[in-house]
């Protein structure tokens, strides 16, 4: 199997260039035929089968993962490293973020063939950062390091394994990070119902990431020396294991196998601890039509269904999902607001909704427009207000250069203000409850510095966010999945209210307690107890896997030259 895997092919795919020549015997650099690209597409596809709603998708990651980087090995350089990773990243992502589509098509009015062309061309751009954590992977560890490119296939190696988990990792993190981040579909989350969720207090979801990619090149380093004579015997490994060839391939199967076991050990690590009294929380589903919701119609029947919902029967807190009431907070008739407010006097019920928010002049003229969650004190005049942070672009601020592509959509949202990183907590009785709007929920190390750095310690967490513009697609289950991440990372619980789904409770081990079915309207009622203490994750946030994955690949750069130079040495003798 590993030597078909890895046997040299003078085959080309049909535009490639006739194969150079390199090294010391002037052998042919082996060409790769373009199916090897296609099937990397098609294992980047079966990738997005391992995030939700496949349960128990954490294995079948694993497995992929470890596949694709066999593939990696049959790379003749770091040109055909990247372009594999590329085409891994985009079966990846054309697969997993469809539903951007829907979006733009069905709700936003834009062209199906723009729609689909825009869908494509995005996921040739996420595809570019799996793309280069492989060309690192090369330079570090690769052929391109270790002169392998003609005579003799790539051997896996230790300083190899090392170098992938860190290129990943790192990747993934800049993702998340370069022109305000889209960290959707990082591999991380694929584990939070399998053996590697227990690394995410500790390194949040880049680490677990890290520790995937390093799982998958430890497989693939045991299965090659374990199945190729060849490949043992020619090792340049330490004298330890060239005098015990059976130790390079069963000592990295140990060590795969040990991470697994530590991530499955990890669970029974509590972090954090409960705090204060339990809270008696509703969270509503209004499910009202997305095409409606902006109109006269839409916003007479979010008023009259959101008015029922609230005040159905009292809580200790009632939340209802993004722009639930959507017009600007001061526009809000005075019937509903006379009638939620009486609610919560009365009941001595809190009430957080979705509305949006502006700055008032005087002379009446709003503007600095806000998507915001306004909540509600029994007992106590004003309201609470978050401002959302982090902004969707397109949807709710317009890039540089792109208002032309934002005027194709019928969409109405443009360009909001944003609020500040770190915004007081709702206090609810004695718990302060931290909270966040829509897509604000993936980007963990945000989550992470919110619970940080305020004075009153958040020990509950509340996603209110409407997902109602991508239909009912694999969106919502994905959605889910990374709300609980971010309760594996702080270890606290996540409440999330939504329009169409997946309105759910979530326990701070990251578990579903409770799920309202989507596309329903009603409520889920909850009892949830709020936590204290800090994860190792909320202290550092990603500093650990940065600093990790920096000092692995400086390694790796440090590390390859000089392995070349012994091997010319040792060649020339």
């Amino acid at each position: 199997m590993a030597e078909q895997l890895h046997s040299p092919t003078r085959e080309s795919a049909p535009s490639a260039t006739p194969a150079s020549t390199n090294g010391r015997n002037g052998a042919a650099r082996r060409a790769l035929p373009a199916w090897h690209y296609l099937a990397a597409a098609v294992l980047g596809a079966l990738s997005t089968a391992s995030f939700a709603p496949t349960p128990q998708g954490g294995w079948l990651q694993i497995a992929v993962f470890t596949i694709f980087y066999l593939w990696l090995t049959r790379t003749t350089g770091w040109k055909s490293a990247l372009f594999t990773g590329w085409a891994f990243g985009f079966g990846n992502f054309v697969t997993g973020i469809w539903w951007l589509y829907v979006s733009m098509h069905d709700y936003g009015g834009m062209p199906a063939a723009l729609a689909g062309s825009a869908v494509v061309l995005f996921s040739l751009y996420l595809g570019l950062y799996p793309a280069l954590s492989a060309g690192l992977w090369s330079f570090c560890a690769g052929h391109a390091s270790n002169g392998r490119t003609q005579d003799r296939p790539f051997s896996p190696t230790w300083h190899g394994a090392f170098a992938f988990a860190s290129a990943w990792a790192l990747c993934e993190w800049a993702r998340g990070y370069v022109f305000t981040g889209f960290p959707w579909l990082a591999s991380g989350y694929a584990q939070v119902d399998g053996p590697l969720a227990g690394f995410a207090p500790i390194a949040g979801v880049y680490g677990v990431g890290w520790m995937l990619a390093l799982v998958a090149a430890l497989l693939v380093q045991a299965l090659v020396r374990a199945l190729d004579p060849q490949q043992r015997s020619s090792l340049r490994e330490p004298d330890a294991l060239r005098r015990s060839p059976r130790a390079a391939f069963v000592t990295p199967a140990v060590a795969a196998l040990a991470v697994i076991v530590a991530g499955l050990l990890l669970p029974l690590v509590s972090w954090t601890e409960p705090a204060n009294a339990p809270l008696n929380v509703r969270l509503l589903q209004g499910n009202l039509k997305q095409e409606m919701k902006f109109t006269d119609e839409g916003m007479n029947t979010a008023l009259d269904e959101f008015q029922k919902l609230i005040t159905e029967k009292p809580a200790d807190l009632v939340v209802t999902p993004e722009t639930a009431i959507p017009v600007l907070v001061q526009d809000i008739p005075r019937p509903f607001g006379l009638a939620i407010r009486q609610f919560a006097d009365s009941t001595g019920t809190a009430i957080l909704f979705g509305a949006v928010g502006a700055t008032v002049t005087p002379d009446g003229r709003a503007y600095d427009f806000t998507n915001s969650l306004f909540g509600i004190t029994p007992g106590q005049p004003g309201l609470y207000r978050y401002d959302k942070h982090h902004l969707v672009p397109f949807g709710e601020f317009v890039p540089w250069g792109f208002r032309w592509f934002v005027n194709l959509m019928n969409i109405p949202l443009g360009d909001f203000a944003r609020g500040a990183p770190v915004q007081p907590p709702f206090l609810v009785h004695n718990q302060p409850v931290a909270v966040n709007i829509c897509y604000e929920d993936i980007f963990g190390e945000e989550i992470a510095r919110n619970v940080r750095e305020n004075a009153a310690t958040p020990g509950v967490l509340i996603n209110s966010t409407n997902l109602a513009w991508f239909g009912d697609t694999i969106a919502l289950d994905q959605h889910l999945q990374i709300a609980r991440m971010r309760s594996l990372e702080t270890g606290r619980p996540m409440l999330r209210a939504t329009n169409t789904g997946a309105t759910a409770a979530i326990d701070a081990r990251g578990r579903v307690i409770a799920r309202l079915p989507t596309y329903t309207a009603g409520s889920l009622d909850v009892r949830i107890e709020g936590t204290t203490g800090f994860t190792p994750y909320v202290r550092s946030g990603n500093n650990t896997v940065i600093a990790v994955s920096l000092l692995m690949l400086a390694f790796g750069f440090a590390f390859g030259p000089a392995r070349r130079a012994r091997r010319k040495a040792r060649d020339e003798q």
